[in-house]
């Protein structure tokens, strides 16, 4: 959560950036004279170069050891997002979002493959639902942190988006001193545990996790590659991922049009997330505590999409009832992430399949966020139909995908031979 935290503020303040002091024209896409355009171009570059580099990311992970690949992206992402601050222009922001994605894209899917190395498969979704309930206390702390920044517009001559990016990117800098010399690398190789405490730590997962001193060999890399039931995960986290990221780039916004104006809207983003925090931990205790990854990730595929529908269907002026049903909706959008990454771990059957497919599964959901991107259009606020309809389609059709997946994986076990070890469902 150190690592996460740092990371998720330095990631979410574009959006509440784009419309600080927007009341007194010193938001960001006002200094830059950004055009709507511009603005979701400018997000969706971010997602390019954070698909492009996740892979490579990974292997230098284990290449490079986990506290020291992890550090050199923390204080990479905290200065690009610091430097952004002195953006005066459209291809400036471009330049800083594309390397700010390069960064950022190790930090996810390095994490949830660390977890491989120290945890069981029933232990991994609390893990990873902490890491992302980050991004829910992010979202949280960001609207009170905008809010608390946006009273300080043109302190030194600075407009308040440019302290806020200020602001939210020294941390990380600051923890990546600390990752670097604190962070543990292997259960087997960590210099804080005696001989029989690293050697009980790798007896306890030994059968079930990830390797430090195992390679990604050609013949691993061929059969995750070619295994369809991965690219079937793949697809389930690609439909979560357009609510996600819609979520994280629009809600300020969203918020806004349901007539929070001015500073005010950075205050009323920070229940929608403060609610999630508790939903993202609650769905991952629940779903590694019965064993029942893919019903967590069904049930809040589905509750999300009829909120989502609901919303939609809303008359605009309805301000307060769709203020409400954002407070389920975006929970239930982040609390996918955790039982469904865990699902996908609890299934791999060799370090070599968990250092490829962890990171190609966040690269192709890399899609899903680009289409997030582009779904709340500026012209139909305040309603946002085609963002809230598009959002309940993809969140449906992701409760399919996690129940079929399902019921194929309840067939395959069925077909084992006695003794065979079971496929997680």
């Amino acid at each position: 959560m150190a690592v996460a935290l740092p990371h998720i503020l330095a990631n979410y303040n574009q959006g509440n950036a784009k419309i600080l002091n927007n009341d007194a024209g010193d938001s960001l896409a006002q200094s830059l004279r950004l055009t709507d355009h511009q603005y979701l171009i400018a997000l969706m570059i971010f997602f390019i170069s954070y698909a492009i580099f996740e892979t490579p990311s990974n292997y230098m992970l284990k290449k490079y050891r986990p506290s020291r690949w992890l550090a050199f992206l923390m204080f990479g992402w905290g200065a690009m997002t610091m430097v952004t601050a002195a953006c005066q222009n459209y291809a400036s922001l471009l330049v800083l979002r594309f390397l700010l994605g390069a960064f950022e894209a190790g930090l996810f899917p390095g994490i949830v493959y660390f977890l491989t190395f120290w945890y069981k498969p029933n232990e991994r979704a609390l893990r990873i639902a902490l890491i992302v309930a980050c991004a829910t206390l992010g979202g949280a702390f960001g609207g009170t942190i905008a809010y608390g920044v946006g009273l300080i517009n043109g302190l030194a001559g600075l407009q308040a988006w440019r302290w806020l990016f200020i602001f939210e990117g020294a941390p990380s800098c600051l923890c990546a001193v600390v990752v670097y010399f604190s962070f543990p690398d292997f259960p087997e190789t960590v210099c804080w545990l005696s001989s029989a405490e690293r050697e009980l730590a790798t007896e306890r997962i030994k059968g079930v996790a990830s390797l430090g001193h195992d390679k990604l060999t050609w013949p691993d890399a061929r059969e995750t590659l070619i295994d369809w039931r991965l690219y079937a995960h793949y697809l389930l986290f690609l439909a979560f991922s357009v609510g996600y990221a819609s979520m994280t780039q629009f809600a300020p916004t969203i918020v806004q049009e349901l007539g929070y104006a001015g500073l005010r809207a950075q205050l009323f983003t920070v229940p929608p997330y403060a609610i999630g925090f508790v939903v993202c931990v609650g769905v991952a205790w629940a779903a590694d505590k019965y064993e029942k990854r893919a019903l967590g990730a069904a049930g809040s595929f589905l509750i999300c999409g009829i909120m989502f529908l609901v919303e939609a269907s809303l008359p605009s002026t309805a301000l307060a009832a769709r203020y409400g049903v954002l407070c389920v909706a975006l929970p239930f959008a982040f609390a996918i992430s955790a039982p469904s990454l865990s699902w996908l771990t609890a299934n791999l059957r060799s370090t070599g399949a968990s250092t490829l497919a962890v990171p190609l599964n966040v690269s192709i959901a890399a899609i899903g966020q680009i289409t997030g991107t582009f779904i709340y259009k500026a012209s139909e606020a305040p309603a946002f139909p085609t963002g809230h309809y598009t959002n309940a389609g993809f969140m449906f059709v992701g409760a399919l995908l996690a129940l079929g997946l399902r019921s194929f994986y309840v067939r395959r076990n069925r077909a084992l031979p006695l003794g065979e070890p079971k496929w997680r469902s």
